[in-house]
Parts: structure tokens; sequence; C-alpha cells
């Protein structure tokens, strides 16, 4: 009984590493857990293009949006792990909604990391008509009109939700939330004058602030934002500390062959490494990760990092998505 498990291990092994070795066979889908159009699905589209090259194989994109992108994700979840059903996520797919969704996969656990692709920072933008003309002002207005500033969301719980709560506790504000099916309406209210302020991924409004329909008080960040290097940090506007980012993730099914990972991983990198993607994603307002930090063990870190220091927060302030 001991040689046939023994022997029928060694049958399964030599199974998964000639898949391995003939991997790509078939199209590869990256399940992009948001609608086209959002921050995230060009990104995709852009380093599925140049990674079909190198693999040799298309990659489809399929959008499947709902529930904080945790629909989409949790398809990857349950997939085969066998690298042809990826996802690329997020600060909010695979951080914040491990704590403000009851979720049937874990947001670690479930999946294997392949690379980290894209930086792009949170900012505070505003109507062009509210009168504070930077984020001192903002916050001394704020205190001065206490909930009567409006500040735009994307649904209940997000990233934007998070990143105006943690300003609140860091700056003493309080203000209404106002949500949104997406970002989209949100940003399109906000240049109409509906809402007041809004705490947006920088790429997502990026065209709107450098065509002058809406204005930006502050980078959420360490440092200033490449795209947008006259926009101040919140520390140099006297606030430190109050960093918030959406960085951008490439994730295999939980179990899916170290070798499999490899080549996406050596794909992804090639991508990031060709200077036409480089300026695309520039031209949308994503940094790029420096080529030591695209790897699976980097995303690990950069994603249990982020787990330890966020979960505690939203917890602290009872943050529920809906």
């Amino acid at each position: 009984m001991k040689k046939l498990a023994v022997a029928f291990a060694i049958v399964i092994a030599t199974i998964v590493s000639a898949q391995a070795q003939t991997y790509p066979s078939r199209p590869i889908t990256i399940v992009v857990p948001f609608p086209a159009g959002g921050a995230t699905d060009p990104l995709a589209r852009i380093i599925a293009e140049h990674m079909k090259n190198t693999l040799g194989q298309t990659i489809v994109i399929e959008n499947i949006a709902g529930a904080g992108g945790s629909l989409g994700v949790g398809k990857v979840a349950r997939a085969a792990p066998d690298g042809y059903t990826i996802a690329i996520g997020h600060t909010g797919t695979h951080v914040f909604n491990g704590a403000t969704l009851t979720l049937n996969y874990d947001v670690m656990k479930d999946f294997e990391p392949i690379a980290l692709i894209a930086n792009t920072p949170q900012w505070i933008i505003a109507k062009k008509a509210l009168p504070p003309t930077n984020l001192k002002e903002l916050v001394a207005y704020l205190k001065a009109n206490p909930d009567k500033v409006t500040a735009a969301t994307v649904g209940v719980g997000g990233g934007s939700t998070i990143a105006g709560v943690y300003f609140q506790k860091a700056t003493g504000t309080t203000f209404p939330f106002v949500p949104y099916r997406g970002g989209a309406p949100a940003i399109q209210d906000l240049v109409a004058g509906q809402v007041d302020i809004m705490f947006d991924q920088s790429a997502n409004s990026f065209a709107q602030v450098r065509s002058g329909q809406v204005k930006a008080y502050a980078v959420l960040a360490k440092t200033r934002w490449s795209a947008a290097p006259d926009i101040p940090t919140a520390d140099e506007s006297g606030f430190p500390g109050i960093h918030i980012a959406y960085w951008h993730g490439l994730w295999a099914p939980k179990g899916t062959p170290k070798d499999v990972i490899a080549r996406l991983n050596a794909a992804a990198q090639a991508a990031l490494a060709d200077a036409t993607v480089q300026q695309r994603f520039k031209a949308i307002g994503q940094d790029l990760w420096p080529r030591s930090q695209q790897t699976p063990q980097a995303l690990m870190a950069q994603q249990k990092t982020e787990i330890e220091k966020w979960w505690p927060i939203i917890t602290a302030a009872g943050i529920k998505a809906q």
C-alpha cells in the first residue's frame, strides 16, 4: 500500500512537472474585478498586451464587477490552480476587503502572489468653488464648518471611505460621506459641484485635476507624486503620516505550481521593463515598482505589511462595506 502511494505521488508530480514545462498551452484569463474604464482595467490591458508576446499565448481580459471587487477575486480563488486564470487586484481587493467584507475566501491564504506591478497614491481633491486654497486652510474650514462639507466615496467602506475616516482621525475633523456606485459618477458630481471633496486614487482623477476641472490639495504619500510634482504631500502641508496608496498586483489561485508562477512573473517583469509599457503607465498616472520589488515575495510582504497597518484601523473605526 505504501509503495502504491509513493508511486501515485510520483505520477502526480510528473504530470504537474510536465504541465509546468508546457505552460502555457492555451489562452490565459486575467480577471479584472471592476468595470472597464476604471483605474485597474487599463493596467491589466497594457501589461497583458506585452505578456502575451513573452508567453506566446492570447491573454483574455474578463471584467467581473461587483461587491468591491470580491466577486471577480472570488472566482479566481475558486479557479483551477493551473495558471490559466489569474487576477489583477489592489489594496482594496486584497487588503481592505478582508476587514470590511465577509468573504468566502482568505485574501492571503487562498492566492499565490505573482508580481507587484504599479502604485498610485490617494489624494485629496475638491470642487473648484470650495474656498480653501491649501490643505491647512481646508482643515481649518472643515473645523469651522463641522458636518457641512460632503465627501464623495465609491460605495460604503471602500478605499475612499477608509482614507476619509483616516484623515478625520488625524485632523480632528468631521464630515459626512456621500456614496456612489463608482468612481466615474462620483467625479462627475465633484466636477459639477454637487459634492465638495473626495479622497481618490490619483490615477483615477488625474485628467480632471490636470484639466482644472477639480483642484488637488495634497498627495497622501511620503513623497510627491511623479505625475503631478506640483501638488504637495500632506506631510509637507503640516499633517505628517497620512499615507494611503493603491498598489496593484497579480495573483494566481493557491497551489499554482512554482514553475508556472515563475513564468508569469518573468513575463510581467519583461512587460514592466519595456519602454512603451512604462510610458503608457506614466500617461495614466501609475508609478512602477523598482525591479527588485516586482517579485512574488515582495507582493506578499507588501500585502502583509498593509494588512497589519489597516485592519486594526478599520476594525477600530467600525467600517463595514455595503
